[in-house]
């Protein structure tokens, strides 16, 4: 009886990112991943095709997985604050796609919440569309407004918040009180929102 794969947990990353080979940003971004990329692509025959965005022939969408897959555990995934690389086997990315969710909720169950599910090339079902400023910074004054307006849209499904430029008038410097007195406003200010524009409970 085969042995079943030991899964990989949060501390084998956490010690992976401080044991793995040392690399240098500069030499990660610029050489490593384009290089790789560029002998993959000619290794699978990987090419674009201007006039379909996403491929539907099975033989393409095979060698992008394989490509995909040999980039993951040749390159491995870069910690920049320990400037070292967590490294994967094939069998453990494997493994955690085989247990990988095929649906989870997204916002509460309802009219406004999200069940979110594995969607195939084929499938007919409408995917979920996320609205918002994404990341992007917004002023006090309209950061309401702002979320307001992408949550009275119908076909939005879920917010993606912007951050806030200042907190009462303050710069939220990262690892400051003001930092955390900003993420805290930004999601009471999202949740308001998106009542006020009679969609509680959409994910966030």
């Amino acid at each position: 009886m085969a042995v079943a794969a030991k899964p990989v947990t949060v501390f084998d990353v956490y010690d992976r990112a401080k044991t793995g080979p040392e690399v240098d940003e500069k030499q990660w971004d610029f050489k490593m991943i384009p290089r790789t990329a560029s002998e993959l692509k000619k290794k699978y025959d990987i090419k674009l095709d201007k006039n379909q965005i996403i491929p539907t022939d099975m033989g393409m969408m095979k060698r992008l997985f394989k490509a995909g897959m040999e980039m993951l555990v040749t390159c491995g995934i870069y910690c920049i604050d320990t400037k070292r690389v967590i490294k994967y086997t094939e069998q453990e990315v494997l493994d955690a796609l085989a247990k990988a969710p095929k649906e989870f909720q997204f916002g509460e169950v309802g009219l406004h919440g999200r069940l979110v599910k594995c969607r195939k090339h084929t499938d007919a079902c409408s995917p979920i569309i996320q609205g918002g400023p994404t990341g992007a910074p917004c002023s006090e004054e309209h950061f309401l407004a702002i979320h307001q307006s992408y949550a009275k849209e119908p076909i939005v499904d879920t917010i993606v918040d912007g951050v806030l430029q200042t907190i009462k008038g303050k710069d939220p410097t990262p690892g400051t009180p003001w930092e955390i007195e900003a993420v805290k406003s930004e999601a009471i200010m999202v949740r308001a929102a998106q009542d006020r524009a009679g969609r509680s409970g959409m994910g966030l």
